[in-house]
């Protein structure tokens, strides 16, 4: 078998007609109306025994039932682009200023729908097939979302699959590996709080400038400073504002955002909590105010060795060159939620070792990988379901 022995030239091209329609409509997080409601009318074509639609928000799932007791296998994708203005000059470019499908989502989906026009023609012999179309990957709220709805315990997989391209591997290759895959994160935004005064007369007030300066250098070096494994966490200084913009001003207030990364979310919620204390003491010994928001919640992605060895074994049939993972990804991913709930495997897919980055204003999704991704995830589906 090839990689394309598993679509007809003609649904090839309708498949990339489709990413390239997505492309040009991207929805933002949590908005993606207009996206789930294209889904919902493709998987329509293709004959699935249910859908469901505004899962979490705008979740749309279909379901092929075989009837015969066996396995439930997700396979889930995107819904969501970035707020991002894209400068690509292609015909499909995003008709809308300031979004973009600069990630890749829209060919997922394109892989997803795809995989539909298999099982329509190729029923599961055993179990149940799901599609899951999720909304707000981008900002980690989605796969919660989804699993939250009373009507995801309809579709509970045993299994749960997902792909992410990704630029710098030769196009086409497969990268997995067993355990830690994409590490947990979230971002912490602190606020403190003094007094505001004259320029002409600081010691009026109460400046966060000296407190706001240590944590700058402390935050970062946290892992370190905790004894954490080389590698296995992180905190990035994001954005970092003192009062407002004025020669006039002795400010009163100050703003740090950092996003806290580890490589499991055991070590996640010890990190995220020491930023936390570790600002609350700096801003307490300078007698300022301290105050948190979290944002952007992301669960750590950790493999399934069964569920590996079921993207191997695809890949090795379909003679798919596999590439070493050795260390987990640093970004994160949303799927890193349904490992709560299923076996789950998530691999990446080889976008081009010159391919532009994910979330680079010139990012466009490879449609080659569009037959590749759908024969990965057919013959896994066929593994586990006839």
């Amino acid at each position: 078998m090839i990689l394309t022995d598993l679509l007809t030239a003609a649904d090839t091209a309708e498949l990339v007609a489709l990413r390239h329609a997505l492309h040009r409509r991207p929805e933002l997080s949590s908005q993606e109306r207009e996206t789930a409601a294209r889904i919902a009318v493709e998987l329509e074509r293709c004959r699935a025994d249910e859908i469901l639609t505004g899962l979490g928000t705008h979740g749309v799932a279909a379901v092929y039932d075989s009837g015969v007791e066996g396995p439930t296998v997700l396979f889930r994708c995107e819904l969501d682009g970035l707020p991002i203005t894209e400068i690509s000059t292609f015909a499909w470019r995003s008709e809308i200023e300031g979004k973009g499908h600069l990630c890749g989502h829209d060919g997922h989906m394109a892989i997803l729908c795809g995989l539909a026009r298999y099982l329509d023609a190729n029923r599961p012999a055993r179990g149940r097939v799901v599609l899951m179309f999720q909304p707000a990957e981008e900002t980690g709220a989605g796969a919660a979302d989804v699993i939250a709805d009373a009507r995801f315990e309809q579709i509970r997989p045993d299994f749960a699959f997902a792909l992410h391209n990704l630029p710098g591997l030769p196009l086409g290759a497969v990268g997995v590996r067993p355990g830690p895959f994409t590490f947990a994160s979230e971002g912490l935004a602190i606020r403190l709080s003094g007094r505001t005064s004259h320029a002409a007369q600081p010691e009026a007030g109460l400046s966060p400038a000296a407190v706001m300066c240590r944590l700058m250098e402390a935050l970062p070096a946290l892992p370190e400073t905790l004894g954490h494994t080389p590698g296995h966490s992180l905190v990035t200084l994001s954005h970092a504002r003192l009062g407002e913009a004025a020669f006039g001003i002795s400010p009163g207030e100050a703003d740090i955002f950092v996003t806290v990364r580890a490589i499991d979310d055991e070590l996640q919620a010890e990190l995220m909590g020491r930023a936390e204390t570790l600002a609350r003491d700096l801003a307490k010994a300078g007698g300022l105010g301290v105050d948190f928001d979290r944002h952007e919640n992301f669960a750590a992605g950790h493999n399934d060795e069964e569920a590996v060895a079921r993207i191997e074994k695809a890949a090795d049939a379909l003679g798919v060159k596999r590439v070493v993972v050795g260390d987990p990804f640093r970004w994160s991913e949303d799927f890193g939620r349904f490992g709560s709930v299923a076996k789950t495997g998530l691999f990446v897919l080889g976008s081009g070792e010159d391919h532009p980055g994910l979330h680079n204003p010139d990012f466009d999704f490879p449609d080659e990988l569009i037959p590749a991704g759908v024969s990965l995830f057919a013959l896994i589906a066929r593994d586990l379901c006839g």
